[in-house]
């Protein structure tokens, strides 16, 4: 993995391009929806590889690993949560094989919906299984950790503390927010990004935000609270539900390349995206 310092130097100095949607591609490639996915594609591996193949070759320079909802907890529901550090392992060893010119970010979520209330128990609990799968995305390969559609500032501090545990330091942190610049909780964001940074986070931001006219004005609110880069990786447009029970989001490529080129110009440096983008969309904004 990389050290702070190394992917300071990487991502430092204009903007780079992180990957688009997995869940959602996946989908469409046939995973069953509510499955465990990280199951599903070591079973089904091509569309992942052919998914961030794609990516790659669209101009994206950060992969991040399915990892996503990998901690032990959440492996638990299908019988796998022994596993969880080799599952992690595998799935990084499979994003590197898909994207070997590409940094891989090891993916990790909220842990929220397990968590009954925030005193030190669930705390502990969080820092547990947060360190069990980083243990597995260092063994993997990972150059670096993101923390992804975070809800609370807690789970954010709870990754730091699991990942300096197991001696890793070169992580981001991406919280899901209001247009407002709230959190989930209704704490303010931009206060809660400024406290990781001063905590040694490389870069910080909000990913699952509907890219509209508010997106812009949200990078410019946090752009004042930090100073390290920013992330800024929003779902393509609102979503409708087809016929066929399929997520359907509202924007093409090349409008939500519009919003995103306004959040270039506001300040955002790291710009991928989020639900309802594929290889197209990143092509789109990394062409701005």
């Amino acid at each position: 993995m990389l050290t702070r310092q190394q992917l300071q130097e990487k991502i430092a100095g204009g903007v780079h391009i992180l990957d688009g949607a997995t869940g959602s591609n996946l989908r469409n490639s046939g995973m069953p929806k509510g499955c465990c996915s990280e199951e599903w594609i070591l079973a089904n591996p091509e569309p992942l590889v052919a998914l961030q193949r794609a990516y790659a070759e669209a101009g994206c320079q950060i992969i991040y690993a399915p990892t996503f909802q990998g901690q032990p907890i959440a492996l638990k529901r299908v019988g796998l949560d022994g596993q969880a550090e080799a599952i992690n392992e595998a799935l990084v060893a499979l994003s590197r094989s898909a994207a070997p010119g590409c940094l891989i970010a090891g993916d990790i979520t909220t842990l929220a919906n397990f968590c009954d209330s925030w005193d030190a128990a669930c705390f502990d609990l969080m820092v547990e299984n947060y360190r069990r799968q980083i243990h597995g995305l260092i063994a993997g390969g990972a150059d670096l950790l993101i923390g992804e559609t975070l809800l609370y500032q807690q789970e954010a501090e709870a990754i730091l503390c699991a990942a300096e545990l197991e001696g890793a330091d070169a992580a981001m942190y991406s919280f899901t927010m209001q247009p407002d610049g709230s959190l989930f909780s209704g704490a303010d964001a931009g206060a809660a990004l400024k406290s990781l940074e001063d905590s040694g986070a490389v870069a910080v931001g909000f990913n699952c935000v509907s890219a509209d006219m508010m997106t812009p004005y949200l990078v410019t609110k946090l752009r004042r609270s930090v100073k390290i880069p920013l992330i800024c990786k929003p779902n393509a447009g609102i979503p409708t539900i087809g016929s066929d029970g399929m997520a359907v989001y509202s924007q093409t490529p090349a409008e939500f390349a519009e919003v995103m080129a306004k959040c270039k110009e506001n300040g955002a440096t790291l710009l991928g995206g989020c639900c309802g983008t594929t290889p197209e969309y990143m092509a789109a904004i990394a062409s701005l």
